[in-house]
């Protein structure tokens, strides 16, 4: 991250907009998944954007004000069993979002996360969803969370949901953890 920064800051004294947008699945549980593949996961999903933000931190402050965009997940905010490793993840990803927006704010960088839903991108693991009848409804094209950051930065709105019902399930993990778990564990694994 500091060789592409240090390549930008060559080109533009100054980054007005930075999207964290890497993002690895885990595909199995935290008993079914190899611990290399757990670090991995980690290193892209949460540390990704710590490094990316660190990298490009002077270029922010120079542009202030800026923005930051780290597009997480609504499975950071609802942890479903199959998906821990990833969930876990992006939840990291997002405590970080939410602490450093504080931190940020008085150097004029505004923070944003955006937590969209099973979106259809390349790596997709929800084939299931895909090829279900209803289920396919649930599945996203990847340029309504563009559209989602795009209006986050243009509205100053630190935290999003994609699609913004999902915010109710967020909402439902954090007052009744145990009754959620019990409804996630009766869903099928998708795959």
């Amino acid at each position: 991250m500091e060789r592409v920064a240090t390549a930008v800051a060559e080109r533009h004294p100054a980054v007005h907009l930075l999207v964290n947008n890497a993002g690895l699945p885990g595909r199995a549980g935290f008993l079914e998944l190899a611990p290399e593949r757990i670090e991995e996961v980690v290193r892209v999903n949460y540390l990704g954007s710590v490094w990316c933000l660190r990298a490009f931190l002077a270029l922010l402050e120079a542009g202030a004000p800026s923005d930051v965009v780290n597009v997480a997940s609504v499975a950071g905010t609802v942890a479903h069993g199959p998906s821990g490793p990833y969930a876990a993840s992006k939840h990291a990803q997002l405590a970080f979002s939410r602490s450093v927006t504080a931190e940020l704010a008085p150097r004029g960088i505004r923070v944003h996360s955006v937590n969209p839903a099973f979106t259809a991108t390349e790596g997709f693991p929800q084939g299931k969803l895909l090829n279900g009848g209803w289920t396919r409804r649930l599945v996203m094209e990847p340029e309504r969370v563009a559209d989602a950051i795009l209006r986050a930065v243009d509205r100053g709105r630190p935290e999003v949901f994609v699609p913004g019902g999902y915010r109710l399930a967020a909402a439902a993990q954090a007052l009744a953890p145990g009754s959620l778990a019990r409804v996630m564990a009766r869903l099928p694994r998708a795959r």
